[in-house]
């Protein structure tokens, strides 16, 4: 399998942007890659709400921390971005792997839009993997005053079927993806997570949402935020949206602009949420006695040259090991690998309780990573963890997961986090398995703050809960079953059988790309 794409549907969204953006693929990129010189960060905003903010965390507590919130409720994950957007004054910079045409995807594009219309400086990085048929959208958009739109890594050949053709050629260098998630405003404020931008992971699809996690921070992990971004902005594997090989085609972008705002307006998906630019110095006023203070370590897999240093999977063994007394580990794609379980099995060894969420094959939207998960269960169940893997109805669903009117199918896992002895916590992109330690590029925020760390604990036994998972048991012929709070089952949960046979078929392609 040469790119793994965990959205069931993602085939489909590919198909629906050209319809919504009635957008021409072109055939390729310019044939002399244009590079502009090197583009940073303005200095951090001295003004605006984000600044004032950010600079009362660090007048009291010192330069270099901050003041961190956790944003577990998918509603607070999007308001809280468009809270940082409207409050811009200075400057806008976005990075993410998946950026969605749909509902929450275009709200995100209008509010920046509005953002560099009164003067915001927009920085726009996104991933070339799901991009098909948005050329001329995205060429219009760096088109656009106080805009710029780069992609990382982009195929050379536009359509899809000469991606496809293209990928096999050079394989090596295309089936790397910038998997990361940053949002940046002012230099003050920044949220660092798991969340793509699309509905499922604000709980706006009515076929699936994701449980997912970010951290919304004001202060030192801001500067170390526009250090990371700027990193990607400038890499050789990062080109401009000026390079696609494309004319300027004014009525074109007069209509987009026209229907996007339009079907933003009446679009009923997004009623929770406001439609235009807003104040939300009440909601960060509220914000400021909760904010959770701490310092940060921003990490994140440099592009160097062609090639990708791995420093957060380093970072990530490097922390785990320090644990003495406890871990507890939230990730939805876990294929560990045998040096995992051996340094699982040193843990418990010297007392360390751990404590893992996953997904169930019943709560993954592709079954795939389950299908080289599932022979390691017994692994970390012998080398001393506690295991438990996400219910497709988990009772979070409806009130954590899902923004009315909004009713889903069901909920599966998307947080990348642990914790360490209640102090040290991880919050990134980065899952536990063989893609995202070889293949992508990951980030995250270590953070250090007793407080955060036990809102993030409070959170992740919540999830492991008997109504929101199962727990995963070995019986006395070492066999697992599972156990939630309304049944026990010795087959592992799925939604239907076509799921199980999914399970099967996935076995037989590589786990390295998984």
């Amino acid at each position: 399998m040469l790119q793994r794409i965990r959205s069931r549907y993602a085939p489909w969204v590919m198909c629906l942007s050209v319809l919504l953006l009635q957008a021409c693929a072109s055939p390729s990129l310019k044939q002399e890659i244009v590079r502009d010189p090197p583009g940073f960060a303005p200095s951090p905003a001295t003004h605006g709400p984000l600044a004032e903010l950010a600079l009362s965390v660090t007048s009291q507590h010192g330069e270099h921390h901050s003041g961190f919130h956790l944003l577990d409720e998918s509603h607070e994950g999007l308001a809280w971005r468009l809270a940082l957007i409207d409050s811009a004054v200075s400057s806008l910079d976005i990075q993410t792997y998946l950026w969605h045409p749909d509902s929450s995807g275009r709200l995100l594009v209008d509010r920046a839009l509005r953002a560099a219309e009164r003067g915001v400086k927009v920085r726009l990085l996104v991933d070339d993997l799901l991009t098909i048929g948005l050329d001329q959208a995205i060429y219009e958009l760096h088109r656009l005053p106080n805009v710029e739109f780069r992609l990382f890594n982009p195929w050379e050949d536009r359509t899809l079927v000469a991606r496809a053709g293209e990928m096999l050629v050079n394989m090596e260098r295309l089936n790397t993806r910038m998997h990361d998630k940053l949002l940046i405003a002012d230099g003050r404020a920044a949220v660092v997570g798991g969340r793509n931008l699309g509905d499922q992971y604000f709980g706006l699809s009515a076929d699936y949402n994701f449980h997912d996690l970010d951290v919304l921070g004001f202060g030192d992990i801001a500067r170390q935020s526009n250090a990371m971004f700027d990193h990607f902005w400038n890499s050789e594997w990062v080109v401009s949206a000026k390079n696609l090989d494309l004319e300027h085609d004014p009525e074109f972008a007069r209509q987009q602009l026209q229907n996007m705002r339009a079907g933003v307006a009446l679009d009923q998906t997004l009623s929770a949420f406001p439609r235009e630019p807003r104040d939300w110095s009440e909601e960060l006023a509220a914000l400021r006695k909760d904010l959770r203070i701490g310092t940060s370590e921003l990490v994140f897999d440099a592009t160097n040259e062609g090639e990708i240093a791995r420093n957060v999977y380093a970072g990530l063994f490097g922390m785990l090991n320090q644990a003495q007394q406890e871990l507890l580990i939230t990730n939805a794609y876990i294929i560990p690998g045998q040096l995992a379980i051996d340094r699982l099995q040193e843990m418990t060894a010297r007392g360390v309780d751990v404590r893992i969420l996953t997904n169930s094959l019943a709560s993954l939207d592709v079954p795939a990573v389950n299908s080289h998960y599932k022979p390691w269960r017994d692994d970390i169940l012998k080398a001393g963890a506690r295991l438990y893997e996400m219910r497709a109805d988990a009772a979070i669903q409806s009130s954590l997961v899902e923004v009315p009117p909004t009713r889903a199918e069901f909920v599966g896992l998307h947080t990348k986090a642990f914790v360490i002895d209640r102090r040290l916590s991880f919050i990134g992109s980065m899952n536990f398995d063989p893609r995202s330690a070889n293949i992508n590029t990951e980030a995250g925020a270590f953070i250090d703050s007793p407080e955060l760390a036990a809102d993030l604990v409070a959170i992740m036994q919540r999830d492991m809960a008997p109504e929101n998972a199962w727990q995963v048991l070995l019986d006395e012929d070492g066999d697992p079953y599972w156990v939630n709070s309304d049944e026990t089952v010795h087959r592992q949960p799925a939604r239907s059988f076509s799921q199980r046979i999914m399970d099967l078929v996935f076995k037989m392609f590589p786990e390295e790309q998984y």
